[in-house]
């Protein structure tokens, strides 16, 4: 994509986690960007005022044509989603995303696009690959049979189906990212949407600040996963959408760790040792979930090298900073 051209580059979700670190790189590197979100801008996580900022519903068709009008490429991050704790109790909501992807989509047919990008998930995998916490690394061959996550899950994965039909029957330069659990600063941390990176730097954070020894560990804490920090997560996206590949690529690190060992890591950085309470009726997901990267760096030549530990001590300094600033 080259900065040559005047069209502004259009990012959905640009008010969200990582479309606000999405955003800020291409203004770095001097795209001119349209950044739409339908949050009001104050509730933004991040507003850059070098980008074009409107706040609309993309789940109306109007509304989608006219983001979608005289831009040279789509990063579609627009999604009403959560942690797990969200999903597992919002099916219906994620479910509607779809309008959204319908929407962009048949507008995009009408541009001459470099690319357009579809922000997926690594929750199309099948729950039957996902039952160990030693878990297999997926590979993208490994979705079908379909099992994917309830709600959440198929809508990302009829998204993906919506975009590679797309492409081949209107010729649309799709590209389609699975993201595996991006976590960073400037972020949801509370609320109830946040992820559970964010979560356990949100309660290590409070009880540093108020002197507490417990921390409250959602299931037995022997689920698996590995998270990629969102600095990662940006640069595969722009690698992915620049890229010529056309079938759906993880971008996802491959650290796979137990949320207890999560929960040892954060408090390491935090400088403090907390009693774990584990909370059986929590939400918790599959079992084990984790990122096999051959393909992504076969085709694209990269693959995340943050490491979990460096991401966390960014993630909790910023996030410590949020919850000492809302107690005072």
């Amino acid at each position: 994509m080259s900065t040559e051209d005047p069209r502004p580059v259009l990012v959905t979700g640009a008010g969200g986690f990582i479309g606000g670190h999405l955003v800020g790189s291409l203004l770095a590197d001097g795209h001119a960007v349209r950044a739409i979100d339908l949050k009001p801008e104050r509730r933004w996580y991040q507003h850059h005022n070098g980008a074009i900022n409107v706040v609309a519903d993309l789940r109306l068709r109007d509304a989608a044509f006219a983001a979608v009008a005289g831009t040279k490429s789509i990063y579609n991050l627009a999604c009403n989603m959560g942690g797990m704790g969200f999903i597992e109790s919002n099916k219906a909501a994620c479910m509607l995303n779809v309008l959204i992807d319908t929407h962009l989509l048949e507008a995009a047919r009408d541009e001459q696009l470099d690319s357009y990008f579809y922000a997926s998930t690594a929750c199309v995998y099948p729950g039957y690959l996902q039952h160990d916490p030693d878990a297999t690394a997926l590979k993208e061959a490994d979705t079908y049979p379909a099992d994917p996550e309830d709600g959440y899950g198929w809508q990302k994965l009829f998204g993906e189906r919506l975009c590679l039909n797309f492409g081949q029957d209107y010729g649309i330069p799709v590209r389609v990212g699975r993201y595996h659990n991006v976590y960073g600063p400037e972020g949801t941390w509370d609320g109830g949407r946040e992820k559970a990176p964010a979560a356990i730097c949100r309660k290590v954070a409070e009880a540093v600040l108020s002197g507490g020894t417990e921390i409250e560990v959602w299931g037995d804490g022997e689920q698996s996963r590995s998270f990629m920090y969102v600095d990662d997560g940006v640069e595969g996206t722009r690698r992915l959408a620049s890229s010529s590949i056309d079938t759906p690529l993880n971008i996802g690190s491959s650290e796979l760790v137990t949320i207890n060992q999560l929960v040892d890591i954060v408090s390491s950085i935090g400088g403090i040792e907390l009693e774990r309470r584990h909370i059986a009726a929590a939400p918790q997901g599959v079992r084990g979930r984790n990122s096999d990267n051959t393909e992504v760096q076969s085709k694209l030549g990269w693959q995340p090298s943050i490491s979990l530990r460096s991401g966390l001590e960014r993630t909790y300094a910023w996030i410590y900073d949020q919850v000492a600033a809302s107690q005072r």
